[in-house]
């Protein structure tokens, strides 16, 4: 280097590297190591501008690269070095560049984070109960963005401009809440409405109080949404609170404190660690014997699914009752949670007994994250507030790919964009089988479009016509327009897990779960998929059997057995199970038995099945667990709760046949579940507790998924699809593969149910 003149530094980031105080973590930095420059968010992250001696710009970027900022993650860096003027440049964060057509990455909401939890709880601080309080490594962001980059103007927090105060802090480069975009305080935040009416903070809280401990149910805006809070050991609230969300079964969260979680719960180190991470999920995790919950909170389930206080509002209720609180999102079954007290006034008026509400507008509703650990592991059950936006980077460099949108399934409505360096998946949208659930997720497709600016090339959607998501992507493939394609449901169930591990190549893994449109026009569930490039080819399915009823039958579990029944033992099934002492016989009336079974045999309203998931229910059905559901999945729940408690009773449990069969008809593998069903069927009539052989029916999946490892040779095997949401199946097959040296690879970031889908869709487009 000459004199008189030095190096500068410029650094291109993609990432995680808006909304996490990446930029005051730079200006920090630099001016430690007393370099010049600028830094500034841009329409592919965050830009840089660094200058110094050489060695110097060196040692910040081995520094940066080693110990990234707190919650970001750098997916690429764009270095570039050229020789400038010397001169006294102080460090600056300069404005943002403006973002038409940005790919830069949107963070998720995070939790309180320890240090603002101190201040809302140290009576000498400025924000001593400010139920709003944040920095720049806490708070809402995906929540309250109105578009990109991420600055204060472009969140609802505009409606509220700094007080004096609050804009010394936000220059102060030595104050945590320097450059912080969500900084407010009591004197320029927001205010509390308790019914709509202004409130102080301290009332609005005591009446919220007040209702919970009266057995009332509340309305609380949350950071993504309304939830609705009750007291978690009273019946009677708790029966309301079923009722008008017309959820009359499915398992509620609870909010809790550290303290209480550790008398309801018994975590584990991991589970604690999860439970109290900036996601703040709801986690699920074992209960205590003497919980202390209603009945009606998780029924005779095994586990619940607790969070902690996501915001500093929700902290302060929590302190205020001092116990734990049933919280829900506030919405009715199948529909979107509300978010806006106007707009959703009539359907919180119909839910809940009072609403504690506030003036930051909610612009991208999300639920809460469910998550549980399995197999050494997170497992994502539900991707909301914490994960949602989840973004994966494609390539080492910026792809030159057409955007694409794929939209997913129908149950768990969700749908992906293909931006220029990443895949990026919306949180789960719900249901879309009620029209404002296909509204919503609609409205919300088009809203991130617009925010990237983005025109899709490519519409891609499940093989299934009947989904909202395949009717919506028709219409917008035509009215772009753009191409279309439709990619089969399990193969983009295991594409999705390549996606996540980054694997490219021949890839051989299973897909179980409740249903997908197969080849041959049947519903598939329970497939083994040989993947390479953009084709598969089935190895391996589950004997099929028929399902009486159709699609009544995903509600009925008892017709899946008597499916099977017919399909294993023909007409003379009655003979074989009626000396069995199971209670399917009571919960299914003889005449609609008659009915179903006549149907059948003309062949009338029965569609056939090789679901893992409709065998679940089946065998549920049989070992007089779950007759009918209520919701998705419950069946299997169930069953799963009972094995685990027998396996922590330690009860013997064998291990039966699901012998793998070649089918030349089919030239395929096919699992027999026939022994499966003769085996348990033997173990009812020697009284074998039902909790044993629902052991005995997992460890047997288990195995099964071992011996098609070995039949095909592989050293890898791929887990997708809804049925390794199941703890005890997914840890049982783990397990079984790595003692005969098989390698197993699931979703850990992304939701292993269908969420996760449109990642696998996108990955099945053509590349050009």
């Amino acid at each position: 280097m000459s004199s008189g003149t030095e190096w500068a530094l410029q650094l291109q980031l993609s990432g995680r590297v808006q909304g996490i105080g990446f930029r005051p973590a730079i200006h920090r930095r630099a001016t430690r190591l007393g370099l010049g420059g600028w830094v500034a968010n841009n329409t592919s992250g965050v830009i840089l501008e660094l200058h110094g001696s050489r060695p110097q710009l060196e040692v910040f970027l081995k520094q940066l690269l080693r110990d990234p900022p707190t919650h970001s993650r750098m997916d690429q860096v764009q270095p570039g070095w050229r020789q400038i003027p010397c001169g006294k440049r102080p460090f600056r964060i300069v404005p943002s560049q403006p973002s038409p057509g940005s790919s830069a990455l949107i963070a998720p909401d995070l939790a309180l984070c320890r240090a603002c939890l101190a201040e809302l709880l140290d009576p000498s601080n400025r924000r001593f109960g400010y139920p709003f309080i944040s920095c720049a490594q806490c708070g809402p962001r995906y929540s309250l963005l109105q578009t990109l980059p991420f600055e204060r103007d472009n969140t609802s927090f505009s409606a509220f401009p700094p007080c004096p105060t609050c804009a010394a802090e936000y220059a102060n480069p030595e104050d945590r809440r320097f450059h912080a975009q969500t900084i407010s305080c009591p004197a320029c935040g927001p205010s509390l409405s308790w019914n709509q009416r202004i409130a102080d903070y301290g009332e609005g809280l005591q009446a919220a109080t007040q209702l919970l401990r009266a057995g009332g149910i509340l309305a609380l805006q949350g950071v993504g949404g309304f939830q609705l809070l009750a007291d978690p050991t009273h019946g009677q609230a708790l029966a309301r609170l079923r009722s008008r969300k017309g959820r009359p079964e499915k398992p509620l969260a609870l909010l809790s404190s550290r303290v209480a979680l550790e008398e309801i719960c018994r975590p584990s180190e991991p589970e604690l660690e999860l439970w109290q991470s900036p996601l703040a999920p709801i986690v699920l995790m074992r209960r205590s014997p003497d919980a202390g919950v209603d009945a009606r909170v998780a029924g005779s389930s095994p586990w619940l699914g607790v969070m902690r206080p996501a915001s500093g509002l929700q902290q302060l209720l929590l302190e205020h009752v001092d116990s734990p609180l049933v919280c829900t999102s506030a919405n009715r079954s199948g529909e979107p949670i509300a978010a806006d007290v106007n707009a959703d006034e009539a359907l919180l008026a119909s839910l809940a007994d009072g609403v504690l509400s506030h003036g930051l507008r909610i612009v991208n509703r999300i639920d809460d994250s469910v998550m549980r650990w399995a197999a050494g592991a997170p497992l994502v059950l539900r991707l909301g507030r914490g994960l949602a936006p989840l973004a994966l980077p494609t390539q080492a460099q910026p792809c030159s790919a057409p955007v694409q949108l794929a939209v997913g399934a129908q149950v768990k409505g969700a749908f992906a964009l293909q931006l220029k360096t990443h895949r990026v998946l919306s949180p789960d949208l719900g249901d879309l089988s009620s029209r404002c659930g296909a509204e919503h997720f609609e409205s919300t497709s088009r809203t991130w479009m617009r925010r990237h600016a983005v025109t899709p090339r490519w519409i891609v959607s499940d093989r299934h016509r009947s989904y909202s998501s395949s009717a919506y992507a028709e219409h917008l493939s035509q009215s772009l327009p753009a191409r279309r394609l439709q990619v089969q449901h399990h193969q983009a169930h295991l594409l999705a897990v390549m996606a996540e591990h980054g694997l490219s190549g021949a890839q051989c893994g299973l897909a179980w779960d409740g249903s997908g449109l197969g080849d041959d026009g049947t519903i598939w569930g329970g497939e083994a998929l040989e993947l390479e490039g953009d084709g598969y080819r089935r190895v391996a399915t589950l004997r099929s059997f028929p399902l009486p009823g159709g699609e009544r039958a995903l509600r009925e579990p008892r017709r899946a057995a008597l499916g099977m029944l017919l399909e294993a033992y023909g007409p003379n099934w009655r003979a074989r199970l009626q000396p069995l002492e199971t209670p399917w016989w009571s919960a299914f009336p003889e005449a609609d038995r008659a009915l179903l079974e006549q149907s059948l045999v003309c062949g009338v309203n029965r569609h056939r099945c090789s679901s893992m998931g409709r065998l679940f229910d089946g065998f549920a059905a049989l070992l007089g667990v779950q007759q009918t559901c209520s919701f998705e999945a419950q069946a299997a729940m169930a069953l799963e709760g009972l094995a685990t408690q027998a396996l922590e009773r330690g009860e013997a449990s064998p291990t039966y046949p699901l012998p793998l069969e070649w089918s030349a008809a089919e030239g395929i593998w096919v699992w027999n579940w026939a022994p499966l069903l003769e085996a348990v069927l033997n173990g009812l009539g020697e009284h074998i507790s039902p909790a044993a052989l629902s052991l005995a029916f997992h460890q047997s999946l288990a195995q099964a998924v071992v011996n098609l490892a070995q039949s095909q040779g592989v050293d890898q095997l791929l887990l997708a699809g809804g049925c390794f949401q199941n703890k005890l199946l997914l840890e049982r097959c783990v397990l079984g593969l790595q003692q005969v040296g098989v390698r197993a690879l699931w979703c850990q970031q992304l939701p292993c149910n269908d969420a996760s889908l449109p990642i696998g869709q996108l990955l099945a487009v053509p590349q050009i």
